[in-house]
């Protein structure tokens, strides 16, 4: 299968996107959500995951990897299974202290970004915002941070959950690629109206990487790819987690489904309650 596919910077990169909380253990629902993923996502279970991706075509993969290096056992684990490449978009937490002894530990682990293989390189929103001047509409500092990954032969790019992020980079025409927006229909750690995030994305210069699109486990997955999938535009990514091998190919089926307008053949809930309803 062959996902449909778009580019950043000029890098073939599929649109969706594996994300990685729900192999790190990010669930963003409760401590014992986050030490179930923990306890599960071993080296073979992220594997298996990972290679029902690769084989639909979706080869891309964020988060902030070279921070956790075990993750990168099982993109190779997959890459061996499937004969495909992984693209991968790290999201390092870098320092963006202006010391001199902040920069070179900054550079140190950008050189370790670059080594582990990542073709994208974005700083963490946590890093990015610190540097967002709301009083003259810039992002501070921000051109050192972007030549350091240029340097390093990495197209840069910039997290955000501040939807100010990707304002201020395409106001004062920063060298960024792409950009990472939360996304979704319940507004969910989105900072501004859904209505006006969508606004943002679809006018933005760059194509947007959108994250969390089904509320992180909060709207089941037919309504959030649904919404997703139809107000974002060509050039732009969705970013999904998944824990197993079976919801891997269901949201690839979905939003197959979804892209192509037709109804999805992964069957209906085993909820009670629906035995007089035709399937």
């Amino acid at each position: 299968m062959s996902f449909p596919r778009t580019t950043v910077g000029g890098l073939s990169v599929s649109r969706m996107i594996i994300g990685t909380n729900w192999f790190l253990g990010w669930s963003h629902q409760s401590p014992a959500k986050d030490k179930l993923i923990k306890s599960r996502m071993d080296r073979r279970a992220i594997a298996d995951v990972l290679e029902v991706f690769f084989r639909a075509g979706v080869d891309t993969i964020m988060g902030p990897l070279a921070q956790n290096p075990a993750i990168f056992d099982a993109i190779k684990d997959a890459e061996d299974r499937t004969g495909v490449k992984c693209i991968k978009v790290d999201t390092p937490m870098i320092n963006v202290q202006d010391t001199n002894e902040a920069r070179d530990e900054t550079k140190a682990l950008l050189d370790k970004v670059a080594a582990s293989g990542a073709e994208i390189c974005m700083p963490h929103h946590t890093s990015v915002e610190q540097l967002l001047d709301r009083s003259i509409r810039q992002i501070r500092r921000l051109e050192e941070y972007t030549s350091m990954i240029r340097e390093r032969g990495m197209i840069p790019g910039l997290s955000a959950h501040m939807p100010e992020v990707l304002t201020y980079a395409d106001l004062n025409n920063y060298d960024v690629e792409t950009y990472i927006q939360i996304y979704n229909c319940m507004g969910f750690l989105m900072q501004l109206e859904v209505e006006w995030i969508a606004k943002l994305i679809n006018e933005a210069k760059k194509p947007v990487m959108t994250i969390k699109p089904m509320a992180a486990g909060r709207v089941t997955p037919f309504v959030g790819l649904t919404f997703v999938w139809n107000t974002i535009r060509e050039q732009d990514m969705v970013t999904v987690g998944t824990m197993t091998p079976d919801e891997a190919a269901e949201v690839v089926e979905l939003s197959l489904a979804i892209l192509e307008r037709r109804q999805p053949n992964i069957g209906v809930r085993s909820s009670p309650g629906k035995y007089t309803v035709p399937r």
